[in-house]
């Protein structure tokens, strides 16, 4: 909770900041989210957070289910929100953002590590309620992300809010590998990223894909790329096909350029 709670209250901060600097039509800004402008991403947050508040979905006409983005029930969640809010103005929705962040400030301020402890439904499934904040902290981290991709500024790459952020993806590396990548049985491979996030990932193949300190022989496949662009990969953001140019790939390049090419998970 001491770790989570505070990157969670300054990452709702720092949303504040980036949206309140946003002006007219720039609030109707595509996004790489499909059937999402800039604020249709702040309608959504709103929903989230309204979500953990206790308060009920709103009704809209449309059935979000038709919706060609919308492929599950989460999404579809989403969508009532981005649906009910899609006509109010930029400056109403930040303040209606800057309302629900007040309430959830004031109940995250009183909770205590047996709360955050507690088990929770999470988007990945039961978990703890301190799960559920840290995933609170990477869906907001990369939503940062979009709305600065989408305007063409820069947002938080790095630093403690993108690490704990991050934690969501590079937990996922060894499923996306094996299920997603089917990297063949006996693979070793290593992710090398540069940049903010600079790491270097082993991942060994035995029945499955894990994770490991160290490889017990030769890589079979390397992947690098900067690690800004594997954030997107792997939030699906941007596909793998498009951008196989800005990732460097040895060994058996067929295996590596599958992950790449399927190295989003998010929902």
């Amino acid at each position: 909770m001491d770790v989570i709670r505070p990157l969670l209250l300054e990452q709702f901060e720092v949303l504040d900041t980036l949206l309140s600097g946003i002006d007219g039509d720039a609030w109707f800004t595509p996004t790489e989210l499909p059937g999402w402008t800039v604020k249709d991403i702040a309608a959504h947050l709103i929903g989230t957070e309204s979500l953990l508040a206790g308060i009920a979905a709103p009704h809209v006409d449309i059935d979000v289910h038709t919706l060609g983005h919308v492929h599950n029930e989460i999404a579809a969640f989403n969508e009532l929100w981005v649906e009910h809010l899609r006509r109010v103005p930029g400056p109403e929705v930040l303040a209606r953002y800057r309302d629900i962040v007040a309430q959830r400030r004031e109940s995250l301020n009183a909770m205590t590590q047996n709360d955050f402890d507690a088990p929770a439904d999470t988007p990945v499934g039961p978990a703890t309620y301190g799960r559920f904040m840290r995933i609170r902290v990477f869906d907001c981290w990369l939503h940062e992300l979009d709305i600065h991709d989408a305007l063409g500024t820069v947002g938080s790459e790095g630093g403690a809010r993108a690490q704990l952020g991050s934690a969501e993806i590079f937990g996922a590396v060894p499923f996306v590998v094996g299920k997603r990548g089917k990297a063949p049985e006996g693979s070793r491979i290593t992710i090398e990223l540069t940049g903010p996030l600079a790491r270097t990932i082993h991942l060994e193949v035995a029945g499955r894909a894990n994770t490991v300190a160290s490889l017990s022989g030769p890589a079979t496949s390397t992947i690098t790329m900067e690690s800004a662009l594997f954030v997107r990969l792997a939030g699906g953001r941007v596909s793998g096909v498009d951008k196989l140019g800005e990732v460097v790939l040895g060994g058996d390049t067929e295996v590596g350029g599958r992950i790449v090419e399927n190295l989003a998970f998010t929902i």
